[in-house]
C-alpha cells in the first residue's frame, strides 16, 4: 500500500506468509530488491557496528589492564630485588684497612671509680646558661679548675696546646707526626639548660645521685658525658704513650645553650686567623637509639650529617585601645589568634624524600621485617605515603616538613581594658630543602592578613649536607669505631632537628657530624632538656672507650678505596 503525501510517496510494506510458512515481503516501487530487504540489511549493519564498537572498547580495556598488569608486576619485581639486596651498613668494614698503633682500650677496676667519680663531679658544677647575658660564671671558672685538677697528663704534655678563649671557652691544639694529614677536630660543650628540682625530679638535678643503675643530674647526655668523655679518653691514651699520627684539636664551648656567639664563634675566628682547615668536626648531636624506631630489629646509630635551619618570627597586630563594654567585631587579640591557627591549620608542605631522612631509612631498612623493609626499601615509590604516616606523630613529623610551634603570646593589661597590642612568637625548624626566605614568604602567604605585621626576628638556613659514601672519612671513621665496639649497631646518616654549635665551624670544613654514642631507650629522649636526665656509669665508660679508639682510628693515611670493598649500594 502507497500513502502520497505530497510528491511524496511512503511505502507500506506488507509482510504476508507464503504456501509454506515463510514470511514473504511485498513491496511495489518498481524492478529491483523489495525495499524491506534494503531495510533489513541496513538494521543488521547498524547492529553489526555497534556491536563492532562494544568489542572494540572492550578490548582496549583488557590492553590497558593487561598493561597496568605488567606495570605493577615490573614495580613488584624491582621492589622485590631491592628489598632484598639494599643493604648498606657493611661498607669499608668488609675492606682491608690500613694498620695503625693499637693501644687497648682497657680499664682497670680502679680506673673506672677514678674516671666515674670524674663525671659525678662535673655533673655536680651548675654551669647552667640562662640566657646569652647570664650565665653562671663562677660555676664556669669551678668547672675550669675541675678540668685542669683530674685531667693533668693533657695539661701538662707537650703535644698538647691549651688555651682559653672568651674567658670560659677550651681549645686544645694536638699535634701530630706527620702535619701533612688534614686535622679534625672534636666538639663538646660544657654549660647546661636550667633545671629545678621541683619539676619532678627523682633525685636532685646536680646531684650526680646513682639511682637504679643511673647517674642523674643536669648535662649527663647533654652535654658533659663528651667533654669528660673526651679529655678522659686523651687522658689515658697519653698515659699510655700515645702520639698521635693526625693532628687534631678539641673545642668545649661554654654558651651552645644560648646559640654559642662567644665561645665557638670566637674560637673559629681563632682557628681562621691560623689558616686552620679540618678534614672533619665531630659534635654532638644524634645517638644510639635502641629500641625506639618501631619495628626496627636492634639497636641504630644515627649520625648527624645535618641540621635543620631556624627561624624565630615575631607576629604583632595593633589597634586603638577601649573599653571591653564596647568590643568592636574583632580585637587585637582574635586577629592574632586567627593568624595563629591559620599558621597550625595549614602547616609547612611536606617535603620528606628531599633530604638526608631518605638515606636513613633507606640505611636501616634491612632491619625491618617485611611489609615495612618492602616500603623502606623502595621510597622512591612509596615516599608520599609514608610521608602522611610519618606527619600524625610529632616525633616523625619533624622529619617531614619545618615545623611550626607557636612558643609565646602575648596580651591585656587589664581585664576591662581591649588591648592596643598583642604579638605571638613563632619558632621554627627548617628543611633541609627549604630556605629561610622561603618559609617567611610562606608564613606570609598563609597568613594572608594586613593587619598583621610579621618580623623575622632571627633565623639561618639549614646547613648542608656532609657527605656519607665510602669515600668519607670522618663518616667511615666514626662508622668503623662504632661497629668495632657494636657489631650489633645499624649505622645510618641522620638529621638534628636541634642545633649545635658545630654550625658555627661550617667554614672549616665540608664534614660535620653529629653523634655520641649515648644509648637512649623508649622514654630518655624527653629526658633531653627534661627532667630526670640520666646516663647508666656502663654507657659513660663506653663513650670514654669510643673517643679512645676514634683517636687512634683516625691515624690513618687514607681509607681503603671503595672497589675493595665487598659491597656496593
Amino acid at each position: 500500500m502507497r500513502v502520497h503525501y505530497g510528491r511524496s510517496t511512503v511505502l507500506l510494506i506488507a509482510l504476508i506468509p507464503n504456501q509454506q510458512g515463510a514470511v514473504m515481503c511485498r513491496s511495489t516501487l518498481g524492478p529491483g530488491p523489495p525495499l524491506c530487504l534494503h531495510l533489513i540489511q541496513s538494521f543488521a549493519s547498524c547492529k553489526m557496528t555497534g556491536h563492532n564498537t562494544k568489542w572494540r572498547v572492550v578490548r582496549f580495556l583488557k590492553l590497558v589492564l593487561l598493561g597496568l598488569l605488567l606495570i605493577l608486576l615490573i614495580l613488584l619485581f624491582v621492589g622485590a630485588v631491592r628489598t632484598f639486596t639494599l643493604e648498606v651498613n657493611a661498607g669499608l668494614q668488609l675492606a682491608q684497612w690500613e694498620k695503625t698503633a693499637n693501644i687497648s682500650a682497657h680499664i682497670s677496676k680502679q680506673e673506672r671509680a677514678v674516671l666515674l667519680a670524674n663525671f659525678k663531679e662535673a655533673i655536680r658544677i651548675p654551669t647552667v646558661s640562662f640566657s646569652e647575658s647570664e650565665q653562671n660564671t663562677s660555676a664556669l671558672r669551678e668547672f675550669d679548675q675541675l678540668l685542669r685538677k683530674v685531667f693533668p697528663t693533657v695539661f701538662s704534655s707537650s703535644l698538647v696546646k691549651h688555651e682559653v678563649v672568651a674567658h670560659y671557652s677550651h681549645l686544645f691544639t694536638v699535634l701530630g707526626t706527620e702535619p701533612e694529614l688534614v686535622p679534625y677536630m672534636l666538639l663538646a660543650h660544657i654549660d647546661v639548660v636550667p633545671a629545678n628540682e621541683a619539676d619532678g625530679w627523682e633525685a636532685p638535678p646536680f646531684s650526680a645521685k646513682e639511682l637504679n643503675g643511673f647517674i642523674y643530674g643536669r648535662g649527663t647526655i647533654d652535654n658533659k658525658q663528651s667533654v669528660m668523655g673526651i679529655l678522659q679518653a686523651l687522658e689515658y691514651l697519653l698515659q699510655r704513650g700515645y702520639v698521635p699520627r693526625r693532628g687534631f684539636y678539641i673545642g668545649l664551648g661554654h654558651d651552645e645553650e644560648v646559640s654559642g656567639f662567644n665561645g665557638a664563634v670566637n674560637i673559629v675566628k681563632l682557628l681562621k686567623s691560623r689558616g686552620v682547615k679540618l678534614q672533619y668536626v665531630l659534635d654532638e648531636g644524634l645517638a644510639v637509639l635502641d629500641g625506639i624506631i618501631n619495628g626496627l630489629k636492634g639497636p641504630a646509630a644515627l649520625i648527624g650529617v645535618s641540621e635543620k635551619g631556624s627561624a624565630t618570627v615575631k607576629l604583632s597586630v595593633s589597634m586603638k585601645p577601649g573599653h571591653s563594654s564596647l568590643p568592636p567585631r574583632e580585637s587585637s587579640i582574635g586577629i592574632l589568634a586567627a593568624a595563629v591557627t591559620r599558621l597550625e591549620e595549614y602547616p609547612m608542605p611536606r617535603l620528606f624524600g628531599y633530604g638526608p631522612e631518605r638515606a636513613t631509612f633507606e640505611h636501616l631498612a634491612h632491619k625491618f621485617d617485611l611489609p615495612l623493609r618492602f616500603i623502606m626499601s623502595n621510597l622512591w615509590l612509596f615516599t608520599p605515603l609514608l610521608s602522611r604516616v610519618m606527619e600524625r606523630r610529632p616525633a616523625m613529623n619533624a622529619f617531614v616538613r619545618t615545623t611550626t610551634a607557636v612558643t609565646m603570646f602575648n596580651a591585656g593589661v587589664k581585664i576591662n581594658v581591649l588591648p592596643s597590642h598583642a604579638e605571638a612568637m613563632v619558632n621554627l625548624r627548617i628543611h633541609s630543602a627549604q630556605t629561610l626566605q622561603e618559609v617567611v614568604e610562606l608564613i606570609e602567604s598563609t597568613i594572608a592578613d594586613d593587619r598583621v605585621k610579621i618580623e623575622l626576628v632571627s633565623g639561618f638556613d639549614p646547613l648542608p649536607i656532609s657527605s656519607y659514601t665510602e669515600q668519607s672519612f670522618g663518616f667511615q671513621i666514626i662508622k668503623k669505631t662504632l661497629l668495632d665496639m657494636f657489631p650489633q649497631l645499624t649505622v645510618a646518616p641522620g638529621i638534628c632537628v636541634g642545633n649545635t654549635d658545630s654550625r658555627h665551624y661550617a667554614d672549616l670544613t665540608k664534614d660535620i657530624y653529629r653523634f655520641a654514642p649515648t644509648w637512649f631507650i623508649p622514654g630518655d629522649t624527653e629526658r633531653f632538656h627534661g627532667i630526670n636526665e640520666r646516663i647508666s656509669p656502663k654507657n659513660y665508660e663506653e663513650l670514654v672507650a669510643f673517643y679512645f679508639q676514634l683517636f687512634q682510628n683516625c691515624d690513618i693515611r687514607n681509607l681503603p678505596t671503595p672497589h675493595e670493598s665487598q659491597h656496593e649500594l
